[in-house]
Formats: C-alpha cells, structure tokens, sequence
C-alpha cells in the first residue's frame, strides 16, 4: 500500500510576523482578533464562553493564529501565482478538511472520556451493549462530519459542543426509537464529558493538525502539476513565527481574565473604536451582544463621546433570544428567518429573560403563529434598543450595528424600519465580522499602547491580574 504524502513538523524559521492580539471575552462567546502593524485583520477567532474565562481565552487566540496561518497561505500563494480558479478551490477544501480534522480529535478525545465514564459508572443498561452502541454513535458523527463539512457542505456551527451535539443526539434518538437504549441514558453519557472537552487546555498546533490532515487525505486537494510547490509554501507556513508584540483583553469577563491592568480595557472603548476602524464614517454604534446592549457615540477619530449601557439584565440581548429558540427546540440562527416569515407582528409587552417560555407559551395558547410571535420579540427587543440610543444623543449618521444580533435578519430589519420611523434616511453599516468588533478595538489597543507592547503575550497570559 503506498503511503501518502504528508508534511514535516519542522523548527521555526523564517522572518518573524509582528502581530498584535486583542481578545473580547463575552458572556456568551469569546473571540479574538490578530492585526499586523498597519492594521490589517491577519486572523480572528470565535469559541463559547465559560467559567475558566482562561480557557476561552486561549481557545479563541488558538483558532485566531490558526487562520492567521491560511491567510498567511492565501498570500504566499497569490505571490507565487497559485491562486488561479484551481488553486482558490483547493484552498476552501483545504479550509474545510482543516476544521474537520480538528474536529475529529476533539471528537475522539470525546469518545475516549464517554468510553472512561462507563468503565468508572454504573448503568442498569449492560455495559457492553452501552459500549457497542458508543461505538456505533462516534462511528456515524465522524462519517457525517467528514461527509457535510470535508465535501464542502455548510456546517450549522463554528462550535464543537453545538456540531458533535446535534450529530450524537441525532443518533441517539434513532436508538432510542428503536428501542436499544433510553435516550435519556445516552444523552447523560454526552453531558457528562463535554464539559470536559471544552476546557481541555491541550494546544494541538497548526502543524500537528495540518500533518493529520494530509495523513488522512493526502495532497490530492491539489492541482497534481503544482503538488510541490504548495506542499511547500505550507511547510514553510506551518513553522513561520509569529512575534506576538501586544495584546488587550476586554469584554463582559475582562474582570476575571489572568492579566495585567495594563492590558485590560474598556468594551464600550473598544466597541467604538473598532466599529470606526470597520467603517470610518461612524458617528453611532449600537451592539447587542448576549448579556448586554450598549449605544455608543463616537467622533471622527473613534473616541467614545458618551453612551448608554444595558448591564443590568438580558432583556432585549442575545440570551433572551437563545431562551426562545430553546423552548422552541429550534437553533438560534433559525429565528430571524422564521420571523420574517410572518404575516403579521404581535406586539409584546415584556422581554424579560427569566419570563420568556411563559410569555411564548402563553402567546401560542391563544392561537398566536409562532411566526408573528417571533416578529413581534425582535421589534420589542429592537424598541429597547432605540431606547437606550436615544438616552445615549440618538443616532447620528453614519449608524453601525455590530454584535451577535446583527447576524439576525429580522432584528436587522426592525432596526431599519425604526430608524426610519424616528430619525429618517439613514445609512447603516453592518460588516459581516461584526461580531468580532470589541476584539479588533482591543487589538487596535494593543497596537497603540506602548504599555501593553512592553509585555510578551505568554508573560499576559500566565501573570495574575494586578488589583
């Protein structure tokens, strides 16, 4: 049988790249952002949040440098005349059979701690039999995920808790109505070592995955007459340093983060001035993320001018959202199409987190369509928005929108509408990498603050915050 093609894990060499690092710890995600000194985006990084805020922080930053890396690809190729139609094609395949090999030892790490729980637990159900249907469930997600995401399908989510999640209780279920094993017995089996997946600190490496990758695929991504030279421009990637120069953490945790004073800032400073980065002409900011809502006002340099926070409670943020896709049983990103499927808009009373299932029950008993039920949250959770811009000076033009929710089309639209209704024509910018507009501002920070520079990032990183 002959082998295929793999790569070498080799010593760092090459001229160094000068990076600064901000990352933006959420109450619900933590993400990262990498820039060079002229203030390009090399490479950002998305991971849930957690109660180890480190954790998070190092999964982001991890992520962040691996696509760091795949930029650093796309432009050694572009030079070396590479990315011809053929070339931009292996380039997403490669992408994505990155993030399935990626996938994959998260799922065996997965696999063996579910394996381990049963040997150490007891179950009414036979141990074998446990055992063998375990089997069988990795077997099935491991098929699926290189079928959906190594062939160039759409994955549903960027998160492995939420992707190997939905495959194993798919499987599960199916056993379950097949009368092998009680669903709840192997879901119990899943939340029992998930958590511990998540917060494995263990740092795999862009080499070490990448030399899996090929290790499982070979370079048949690859036109065959140019083989050589991208393995090459990938060796070479793979062990290029990185000189990590800066790095300002912020966010909803800031407070917990393992850093220096020094290198913490304010989000409401870094919302603003990474929205103004994003889109020069901003004069107002709103970001809804998952635990709060800020309205920011910014001059034409990005400096915050005034603003108005909700920090109190989620009424009206990503998390109210998350609880009505829950008692829904549908996933987040299902909820602004649903809503704009609507025929008519109900109106809401209250948005209030803690009341969410009764109030959407409630609604569905008195023979509300869950699609006006759904219009009619995102207009009330946009009103408490516009409510807050208001306090903050109102919106002035250029308006930008960042944050989670901006993802949402239907909140996105019932912000247009009542923008128009109170403040007129209006231009409003939403970027597709909203969601990471903190982190960049933290990064832009880290570039700008000859404090934080002083500091190596791995020094940042394990160094007890300061009081």
């Amino acid at each position: 049988m002959q082998r295929r093609p793999s790569i070498k894990i080799c010593r760092a060499r090459g001229t160094k790249v000068e990076c600064f690092i901000g990352i933006d710890l959420g109450s619900t995600t933590t993400k990262a952002v990498i820039i060079d000194r002229n203030r390009n985006i090399l490479g950002s990084g998305i991971t849930n949040s957690r109660s180890n805020y480190d954790v998070a922080c190092k999964i982001a930053r991890e992520e962040a440098f691996t696509n760091a890396r795949f930029s650093l690809i796309r432009g050694k190729a572009k030079q070396r005349g590479l990315l011809n139609s053929e070339g931009e094609k292996a380039l997403v395949r490669l992408g994505n059979e990155f993030f399935v090999q990626d996938f994959l030892i998260q799922l065996w790490n997965l696999r063996d701690l579910a394996t381990e729980r049963l040997r150490n637990e007891r179950y009414a159900t036979s141990r074998l039999t446990l055992q063998k249907i375990l089997r069988e469930i990795f077997e099935d997600i491991e098929e699926k995920a290189m079928k959906d995401v190594g062939g160039g399908g759409r994955r549903k989510s960027d998160f492995f808790r939420d992707l190997a999640g939905a495959y194993y209780q798919e499987s599960a279920e199916r056993y379950a109505r097949e009368g092998k094993i009680p669903f709840e017995l192997l879901m119990s089996v899943f939340d029992g070592v998930i958590f511990l997946v998540e917060n494995s600190m263990e740092e795999k490496g862009f080499a070490e995955i990448m030399k899996g990758l090929f290790d499982r695929v070979g370079f048949g991504i690859f036109p065959k007459e140019r083989e050589t030279d991208w393995r090459e421009l990938i060796e070479a990637t793979a062990s290029t340093p990185f000189n990590e120069a800066g790095m300002i953490g912020t966010g909803y945790g800031r407070q917990r983060l393992p850093f220096p004073k020094e290198c913490i800032q304010s989000e409401i400073l870094c919302h603003g001035y990474g929205a103004h980065h994003m889109f020069g002409g901003t004069a107002t900011v709103l970001d809804i993320g998952g635990q709060d809502t800020k309205a920011i006002q910014v001059d034409e340099r990005g400096v915050v001018t005034s603003f108005q926070m909700n920090d109190r409670c989620a009424a009206g943020c990503g998390r109210y959202l998350g609880y009505i896709a829950d008692e829904m049983n549908i996933g987040l990103h299902e909820l602004g199409p649903l809503a704009l499927e609507a025929g008519k808009c109900v109106r809401i009373n209250s948005t209030c987190t803690v009341f969410a299932g009764a109030e959407l029950r409630d609604r569905l008993a008195l023979g509300e369509r869950r699609e006006d039920i759904l219009l009619g949250l995102h207009r009330a959770i946009i009103l408490r928005a516009m409510s807050l811009l208001a306090r903050s000076g109102g919106i002035r033009n250029e308006f930008t929108f960042t944050g989670g929710v901006a993802k949402n089309p239907a909140a996105v639209k019932a912000l247009g509408q009542l923008v128009y209704e109170n403040y007129g024509e209006m231009q409003m910018n939403i970027h597709p990498d909203s969601i990471f507009t903190g982190a960049l501002g933290a990064a832009l920070f880290g570039l700008e603050r000859p404090a934080a520079q002083m500091l190596p990032t791995n020094q940042v990183l394990s160094r007890p915050r300061e009081s």
